[in-house]
Formats: structure tokens, C-alpha cells, sequence
């Protein structure tokens, strides 16, 4: 069976469970943070929502610089959650017809990480996948349910029912 159509069961259940976050963050104040440190609440999510789109980064693009030229690119920022899971529906459909897609060999090849012109670093695209899009995802996922947790927000459960479904 192809590295992809294995891969895609968790594909499936990491987006069910985004957007089942992404559906729990209010409308109204997008610019609160939970320190000044910190990204907004409509950064943050957002952040998530477009997340998938690093899927075709990893496995389309021989490369992705966060900083072309040397200035950071600015962030997308939507600020009502239904713009915002319209943006992740779209993404995460974009992203699962990328993955399936793919072959064992295209996994393989070298794909590299660039900030400015200069690669942070190279491994394969099965890596880059895996670090920029689905861990990335994860990570900022969960940075999110705290977000929501500060804001009185039930959680909702990602691998199981949560605190608040209990």
C-alpha cells in the first residue's frame, strides 16, 4: 500500500478534530491574547485554519522561505469563524487531494525549510510534511484549546471526550 493512502486515516481525524476547535472560537475579539508575547486569538486561528495549505508546500514546492527576501510575510488574519472554517475546509480539501496524491517517491525527494534565502534545514518531503503541516498543526491546535480554556470556552475532545464532555 502507498505511504499516502496509509497516512490518510490520521489525515482525516487530525482535521475532524481542528475543525471541531476551529467551530468553538468566538466572534467578537480577535485581537485578544492571552500574553503580549503572545498571537491574537484571529491570528492563532487563523493560523490553524491555513495550516493544510503547507501540505502542497511540502509535497509540491521543492522548498517554502518564510522570509523571501529576507522580509517575513504578512499573516493572514480572518476574523469571523465561519470565514475561518470555510478557509480550513477548503485548505484541508486541497490538503488531503495533495496527500493522496503523492507518491513513495515524491516522499523521498529533498525538500528544504528556508528563512531569507538560506535553508534552516533539508530531509525528505515525508518529513517536511509531517514537521511543518501536521505537527505544526498539532502544536497550534493545542495552543489554541488553551486560548479557549482562558476564555471560558469548552474543549472540545481531540482523542477522546475532554474535561468538558465528561
Amino acid at each position: 500500500m502507498p505511504l499516502s493512502q496509509m497516512m490518510l486515516h490520521e489525515f482525516d481525524q487530525e482535521m475532524v478534530a481542528t475543525r471541531k476547535m476551529l467551530e468553538r472560537v468566538p466572534d467578537g475579539n480577535p485581537e485578544w491574547r492571552p500574553h503580549d508575547k503572545s498571537m491574537t486569538l484571529g491570528r492563532l486561528a487563523t493560523h490553524v485554519a491555513e495550516l493544510p495549505h503547507w501540505t502542497g508546500r511540502a509535497l509540491m514546492e521543492p522548498g517554502f522561505d518564510v522570509m523571501p527576501g529576507g522580509v517575513r510575510r504578512p499573516p493572514l488574519v480572518v476574523e469571523s469563524t465561519r470565514e475561518r472554517l470555510a478557509l480550513f475546509d477548503q485548505r484541508a480539501a486541497d490538503a488531503r487531494a495533495t496527500l493522496a496524491g503523492t507518491s513513495d517517491d515524491t516522499f523521498n525527494e529533498s525538500w528544504s525549510f528556508i528563512r531569507g534565502g538560506t535553508p534552516a534545514w533539508t530531509a525528505t518531503r515525508y518529513y517536511g510534511y509531517r514537521r511543518m503541516m501536521q505537527n505544526h498543526l498539532i502544536h497550534h491546535r493545542a495552543q489554541l484549546g488553551v486560548y479557549l480554556r482562558q476564555l471560558g470556552v469548552p474543549i472540545p475532545g481531540m482523542y477522546g471526550p475532554s474535561a468538558d464532555e465528561m
